[in-house]
C-alpha cells in the first residue's frame, strides 16, 4: 500500500477588534512591520439556555505595505478581518528564560471600519509583495458568508 502523505495546510480567517493601538517598526533593513492583537467574541448557549460569550486574543504580525496600510488605518477598537497562517516564534525574556508564541502572519487584512470614504466608491487593491502579503481596502464582508448568514447580517443592518 502506498503511503499517504498528510497535506500541508496552514490557514486562518479571523475576524476582531483591536485591543490596543498598534506597534509599528522597521527591521535593521528597513522592512516595516506592525504587531497588534484582536479579540474575537463568541456567542453561544450554555445548559441553561442563557446566552454566554466568549473571547479569544489572537497576536497578528503584519509585513511590508500589509504593516504600512495598518498603520494608517488601525487604532484600538479597529475591526479587522484577517487571512492569514499561524507560526510560531522563540525569544528570550528579559530574566533569560525561553518563551514561545503563536500569532498569526497576515496575508490579507480587510478593514471593516469606514473613515471618509463613501460606501459606493470601488475595491482597492494594493499588488502583493514579495511575501505574497496583499490588503484590500473597504470591502464588502458579505464575500465571506453563506446566504443564511448573509441575510442575518442585512437583518441586523437593518
Amino acid at each position: 500500500m502506498a503511503e499517504l502523505k498528510m497535506p500541508e495546510l496552514n490557514n486562518v480567517m479571523i475576524a476582531g477588534n483591536l485591543t490596543k493601538d498598534p506597534v509599528f517598526r522597521e527591521t535593521s533593513n528597513n522592512t516595516p512591520v506592525a504587531n497588534f492583537h484582536i479579540a474575537a467574541n463568541r456567542r453561544y448557549k450554555d445548559s441553561a439556555n442563557q446566552w454566554q460569550e466568549d473571547v479569544c486574543y489572537v497576536g497578528v504580525v503584519a509585513w511590508n505595505k500589509l504593516a504600512d496600510s495598518c498603520k494608517d488605518r488601525l487604532v484600538k477598537g479597529s475591526a479587522v478581518l484577517v487571512d492569514g497562517e499561524l507560526q510560531s516564534r522563540t525569544f528570550k525574556t528579559d530574566d533569560g528564560q525561553n518563551r514561545t508564541i503563536v500569532e498569526i502572519k497576515a496575508k490579507r487584512i480587510q478593514f471593516l471600519n469606514k473613515y471618509g470614504r463613501s460606501s459606493e466608491e470601488t475595491v482597492e487593491e494594493v499588488p502583493a509583495t514579495t511575501n505574497s502579503e496583499e490588503i484590500i481596502e473597504e470591502p464588502s464582508f458579505d464575500k465571506f458568508l453563506n446566504d443564511e448568514e448573509s441575510d442575518l447580517m442585512n437583518e441586523v443592518k437593518n
